[in-house]
């Protein structure tokens, strides 16, 4: 079984110009899932989204092209695969030949879906559309406004409460200081979230706190956005509830996971001014 220390993070690494689908390095979901409590039935659906804007390859004629990848991954796929071996996969293509983009396609969504041990989706944007591409903030009731005082960064669910006693509501909240570290090396991953829920209305200043306690916590993303969910629920008890955080880019590469309970539609995948 792969573990986050096993990985390629935190270590020199060659780069591979010629494909090398064996550099995809999974680490098995329920591994931190077990710390959240998490067995049998998923509480959540959801997806997480990867965007990859440093792929290239070459033409039968050793021209280079170049494209945006998005990978969409189901969050009840086994596993994650850790992101600096993603890079080191897509690196694999600069020096290879293929005869066009639906070969390159084909490759990844059958190397993919066997490093997530789950059928993904992949399309690609190529340079004639990249002037389609939009932009756009996650919507919602800004949580930063709010003038807190903050003695911990660690992430602390006793923060988060919720009026019970009163009517329940249905809103939507986001925060821009969403911050935690990478599980293996510690460097920062920087993010917005997006908390949706209809319920017990949730206390906003105990959650932008609870939020911004994530900035010395080390976990990848995914299980950041899985650690909100379950905190919210249990701590707040909403009838739905949908988390769903955009993260920087690293290394050409955002992960960008949505977890949720109720019929809902799948997020955007519009890149913020931060990625």
């Amino acid at each position: 079984m792969n573990t986050p220390d096993q990985s390629p993070l935190g270590k020199s690494s060659a780069y591979q110009t010629q494909y090398a689908p064996d550099l995809l390095f999974p680490i098995p979901r329920q591994q931190k899932r077990d710390e959240l409590g998490l067995t049998g039935t998923l509480p959540f659906f959801g997806v997480d989204i990867w965007n990859a804007y440093e792929l290239s390859w070459l033409n039968m004629r050793g021209k280079p092209q170049v494209a945006i990848a998005t990978v969409t991954a189901p969050a009840d796929s086994p596993n994650i695969v850790e992101s600096k071996s993603f890079k080191l996969y897509l690196n694999s293509f600069n020096q290879t030949r293929l005869a066009g983009p639906d070969a390159l396609l084909a490759l990844l969504r059958d190397d993919l879906s066997n490093g997530f041990g789950a059928p993904v989706h992949v399309s690609l944007t190529h340079p004639e559309d990249y002037a389609r591409l939009k932009m756009g903030e996650l919507d919602g009731v800004l949580l930063d406004r709010l003038d807190v005082e903050i003695d911990q960064y660690t992430p602390s669910p006793a923060l988060l409460s919720a009026s019970h006693e009163e009517a329940p509501v249905e809103e939507t909240l986001v925060s821009h200081l969403l911050k935690s570290n990478c599980l293996v090396t510690g460097q920062p991953d920087w993010g917005t979230v997006q908390i949706r829920y209809a319920g017990p209305q949730i206390e906003q200043e105990g959650l932008l706190k609870y939020l911004i306690g994530f900035r010395e916590h080390n976990e990848f993303h995914e299980q950041c956005v899985e650690r909100i969910f379950m905190d919210v629920l249990r701590q707040c008890k909403p009838s739905q509830l949908a988390v769903y955080a955009r993260y920087t880019r690293r290394g050409g590469l955002d992960i960008n996971p949505w977890r949720a309970n109720f019929s809902t539609q799948k997020p955007s995948n519009l890149r913020g001014a931060r990625q």
